[in-house]
């Protein structure tokens, strides 16, 4: 993490000037200095995440790639987002997503004269780009940058920044294959920054779920890129209602010695909407109905976890119940610590006992995992906080894995 300077409350007055470029080799020179500093912390990093990731890309033959985006032009959108975040419009704070890339897109909206990129400027634009998928398109004229237009349609690896609520940006990327959670590079709140720790994927026992989040390499197969658990995890987070997901394996019951009974939602025979969804075999041109008919069964089993208790899936996606308490097996003893990771650079282990961890629900998924060992938990807050529990057969204990900056 970072802390700012002191002119972090000082707004520059970007509409006497805007941000410059002169060329995609950007030196920065007349560039006004951004007051926001988290902007300038992270600047650097990020661009050379997307050169990184970008040059892999065109090596391994990759179409449909976004031009790099130069440190300079990071901090500058950075720095106008977060004073845009903060401005009300009619009552209102903007949620608005800038990506930058060259105006003319397939789908893309462009404006017949180019905007300012201004703070001003994107709040009074935010009540018409607010819904998901809509991003304002940003690129260079010369030597100033401009809002073009809008987007739902982003080449791979584009530069994309995202208010997820007053001061609290998200910097992330389509996913080369194009579907499913945008890879998060980078949180800012306030005077943070949290940096994605892409190597956070080789800790060990790490959860295909988390290994998903951070991924960035083409998939072998269309069905590689739809990881279920992490859009179930995206619904459940987005629903605000805070919630439990338990994983079990399909072939045995030995989950239900963890179950208080009777269990007042339990489903019979199981659920297999999901489930049969993913047995599917889709082609190109059934694609686009299918990711539709997904997203709402998703949506359907992340909606059961508002419920009181825990909603229990099998490995296999069939939903066994719903709003079902937790219990400790007779003759078990109680969770006493675990090990708590962030994939995010700079973040190391630290062993805790599970009630300084959360409240009862993250206590209660931590002690199920302690005695189904071969299970998982996601376990979702009311505050938007994101913890997968597994067992770790390397530390001979439950793992907590915090993985909400992936997740915004």
């Amino acid at each position: 993490m970072y802390e700012m300077d002191s002119n972090v409350g000082q707004e520059p007055d970007l509409a006497l000037g805007t941000p410059s470029v002169s060329s995609l080799g950007i030196h920065g020179d007349g560039l006004p200095e951004p007051t926001y500093q988290a902007a300038r912390a992270v600047a650097a990093t990020v661009e050379n995440h997307f050169a990184h990731h970008l040059a892999q890309a065109r090596a391994r033959g990759e179409q449909n790639l976004a031009p790099p985006p130069p440190a300079r032009v990071i901090e500058a959108i950075t720095d106008v987002t977060f004073w845009a975040s903060l401005r009300r419009e009619e009552g209102h704070f903007p949620k608005i997503s800038l990506a930058f890339l060259p105006p003319g897109p397939v789908g893309s909206l462009r404006f017949e004269q180019r905007l300012p990129l201004t703070p001003v400027i994107l709040a009074k634009l935010a009540p018409a780009v607010e819904r998901p998928g809509i991003h304002l398109g940003v690129w260079h004229e010369g030597e100033v940058l401009h809002v073009w237009g809008t987007t739902n349609a982003l080449p791979s690896c584009c530069f994309v920044v995202e208010v997820i609520e007053p001061g609290l940006l998200v910097i992330k990327h389509r996913r080369l294959e194009g579907f499913g959670k945008f890879v998060n590079v980078a949180v800012l709140k306030g005077d943070q920054v949290k940096v994605v720790d892409e190597r956070g994927d080789r800790l060990p026992d790490c959860p295909a779920l988390l290994t998903s989040l951070l991924g960035l390499s083409s998939p072998a197969s269309w069905a590689d890129s739809v990881n279920v658990l992490v859009q179930l995890a995206a619904s459940m987070r987005a629903h605000g209602r805070g919630g439990s997901l338990l994983i079990v394996p399909a072939d045995t019951h030995a989950w239900r010695e963890s179950i208080v009974h009777p269990i007042q939602y339990a489903i019979k025979p199981a659920f297999s909407g999901l489930s049969e969804l993913m047995r599917e075999e889709v082609s190109e041109a059934s694609k686009g109905l299918w990711l539709g008919a997904l997203s709402r069964a998703v949506d359907g089993v992340a909606g059961l976890t508002a419920v009181d208790g825990a909603t229990l899936i099998s490995d296999q996606y069939e939903l066994l119940a719903f709003g079902a308490k937790i219990g400790r097996p007779e003759g078990n003893a109680p969770v006493e610590q675990m090990v708590v990771t962030e994939p995010i650079v700079g973040g190391g282990a630290v062993v805790v006992h599970p009630a300084q961890n959360g409240g009862t629900r993250h206590l209660s998924a931590a002690q199920f995992v302690h005695d189904q060992r071969d299970a998982l938990a996601m376990v979702a807050s009311q505050d938007g906080r994101f913890t997968i529990f597994t067992w770790s057969p390397c530390e001979g204990m439950v793992h907590a894995h915090r993985i909400d900056t992936l997740l915004l």
